[in-house]
């Protein structure tokens, strides 16, 4: 190893601080600062902490609940739910303390709400927004391409 301030090789470099930078310095180097202890790291606790993290993180399934979607008409059932209730945009905004203009654009269309704020909704407004998904099976035909009709499940 050689030192960061002269620059010479030397196998007894040391942790120093001149001037406030801690530097690996040489034992000549380290007479003009302060020498500094490092307690040593203790190698077996930071690997047990990676493997248990890699255990959680590889166990984890993001997707094992997925089973359910937004229904396609979310917007005008919200609408016409609230407007059943006989509430406003404000009164709903209130209720389930989201913005009067947030309330607005989930009505449009032009926001898709969280999965939170879809249970909120749900709740307040006694109405169910999502739909079980279905299998999607498909059919091996001769070609190797995909159709719409290979996606459309027949009954």
């Amino acid at each position: 190893m050689s030192c960061e301030l002269c620059g010479r090789e030397c196998k007894g470099c040391r942790p120093g601080i001149i001037d406030g930078v801690k530097m690996m310095l040489c034992p000549n180097c380290l007479k003009h600062g302060e020498s500094v202890y490092e307690e040593p790291v203790v190698r077996s606790n930071i690997n047990r902490v990676i493997s248990k993290r890699s255990v959680q993180s590889s166990s984890k399934d993001v997707y094992k609940d997925m089973d359910k979607e937004l229904v396609s008409n979310w917007n005008q059932i919200i609408k016409d739910a609230r407007k059943k209730k006989g509430l406003t945009r404000e009164d709903l905004g209130f209720k389930i303390e989201e913005k009067t203009a947030t309330i607005a654009k989930i009505e449009n269309g032009d926001l898709r709400p969280s999965d939170k704020m879809v249970a909120k909704l749900e709740k307040e407004l006694d109405i169910s927004l999502f739909e079980k998904v279905k299998d999607i099976t498909t059919t091996k035909q001769s070609s190797s391409r995909m159709t719409l009709g290979d996606f459309i499940k027949r009954e």
